[in-house]
């Protein structure tokens, strides 16, 4: 398992339904190992605080071996294109157990949640259901939170140092939360584990289990509040 490619982004606006909405998924790759700290990698911008970045979304992964399922887009899918910080090889999202410690360069990483794909990705690709297609497929990439602050470049190792038993990975958390919203046993499961659902993913899935099924179009299709957190752009652990 390595680093491909390190990438990070300023905010600009993306054009979605007559509006503009501010987003730092159009990220590029630097050059030399980059400085990771709690929030994400230095030079790298949050533009929507609600919804992206903080300390359990600081660093944004994507496998490359997803790039070849995307080639017949019509757009570029020249990496980085979706939003990620680091493009890797050899750990995809059913590899990576929720609470997995990885060393990467001088940081220490943990795999924390899956990455729920939005509308903005669609605005950045300039396909309607883009959101739709990586959420459908399974290709989301994963976010992990900084156990270590350090740094990491193009080509660091990425070395497992611990991996929980329970063995639920990403690809379990998303296939739950956002495919078969209708597997209550397995919802159940993630709930009964600790340590794995954020709270507000938690909180999800306790409605539905009293039978409040959640609405996934604000999310994937863009509401109108979606995505216009106030304030401005803040540096690091921004995705989109």
């Amino acid at each position: 398992m390595r680093v491909l490619i390190v990438s990070v982004g300023d905010a600009n606006p993306l054009h979605w339904n007559g509006r503009a909405v501010p987003s730092a998924m159009a990220k590029v790759p630097v050059s030399g190992p980059v400085a990771v700290g709690t929030l994400g990698l230095t030079g790298d911008e949050q533009a929507d605080r609600r919804n992206h970045g903080g300390p359990d979304k600081a660093v944004l992964l994507y496998p490359s071996e997803h790039y070849r399922a995307w080639e017949h887009l019509a757009d570029d899918v020249d990496r980085p294109a979706f939003g990620e910080n680091l493009t890797v090889e050899g750990v995809l999202e059913s590899d990576a157990v929720i609470g997995a410690v990885y060393s990467v360069g001088t940081a220490v990483l943990q795999v924390s949640q899956p990455r729920r794909p939005c509308f903005k990705l669609a605005a950045h690709h300039g396909i309607r259901d883009m959101a739709v297609r990586v959420q459908n497929t399974g290709r989301t990439g994963f976010y992990a939170r900084v156990l270590q602050p350090g740094r990491i470049g193009a080509g660091d190792v990425v070395e497992a140092v611990r991996v929980p038993e329970h063995g639920i990975t990403a690809a379990d958390v998303h296939r739950v939360l956002n495919i078969d919203r209708d597997d209550l046993p397995a919802a159940r499961r993630l709930l009964a584990t600790p340590d794995v659902l954020p709270d507000s993913w938690a909180a999800i899935l306790r409605r539905r289990l009293d039978g409040d099924l959640d609405d996934q179009s604000p999310r994937l299709h863009g509401a109108r509040d979606q995505g216009s957190a106030p304030g401005t752009p803040a540096t690091s652990g921004g995705h989109a």
